[in-house]
């Protein structure tokens, strides 16, 4: 491959690409579908405790977690939790629908968080840690990309997102990064602990995810 069709590779999809495996229904299981949500997830549960492993701060939803837990007395869990029920009720003015990915995510991205955390060495702010948070950011893009692209229902923020894309026309890279953008600064006013990894995953995330769109979008056309 020459620098020409590298850069063809990696050029970004401008929305989410329906591929061989996209389900006509967000209840169209099949083993394969099915495998590659797992398998998306899977990655993006390790990509994200990558990113939690480096010392160099966690992703802006976790900030805004930490925020909450720190003005209510909540703990975090439970205020991601709340989250979570937050960003579902958007869903209903943005017309997103539940499906076997929505709570695929849950319990995968989950469980694989918790495997990360087990299996990475915790970093302290050094070159390695930077190397964490960009393959993290690299492969939180790559799963979301596949779980999503099998139509078979979208994760809260994920949801909240595509809407946001369906309902304004905004590039799903641009809408992701603005998502980012201000839930960092609302944890962040909360008194939640921004650092290099949490405004290098605000700033990539969205470019990560719509290049990965395309890259499964050429590598499937083929």
């Amino acid at each position: 491959m020459n620098l020409r069709d590298l850069s063809e590779f990696v050029k970004p999809h401008r929305t989410v690409p329906i591929l061989p495996w996209t389900a006509a229904d967000r209840w169209d299981l099949s083993v394969k579908r099915v495998l590659i949500v797992i398998f998306g997830l899977a990655i993006f549960g390790l990509g994200d405790a990558l990113i939690i492993e480096s010392g160099l701060g966690n992703t802006p939803w976790s900030v805004l977690a930490q925020g909450i837990s720190l003005k209510s007395g909540l703990t975090i869990g439970t205020s991601t939790l709340l989250i979570g029920v937050a960003v579902l009720l958007s869903w209903i003015p943005l017309h997103v629908r539940l499906g076997f990915s929505t709570i695929a995510n849950i319990l995968v991205i989950a469980t694989f968080i918790e495997i990360g955390t087990r299996v990475f060495p915790l970093q302290e702010g050094n070159l390695l840690g930077f190397v964490y948070v960009i393959v993290g950011i690299v492969m939180v893009g790559a799963g979301s990309a596949l779980y999503i692209t099998c139509g078979l229902g979208k994760g809260p923020r994920d949801g909240m997102m595509t809407g946001l894309h369906n309902r304004t026309g905004v590039r799903v890279g641009r809408v992701r990064l603005g998502i980012e953008v201000v839930v960092s600064i609302l944890g962040a006013l909360l008194g939640g602990t921004l650092g290099i990894g949490t405004l290098l995953f605000a700033l990539f995330i969205g470019q990560s995810l719509a290049i990965s769109f395309g890259a499964l979008a050429r590598l499937t056309a083929k």
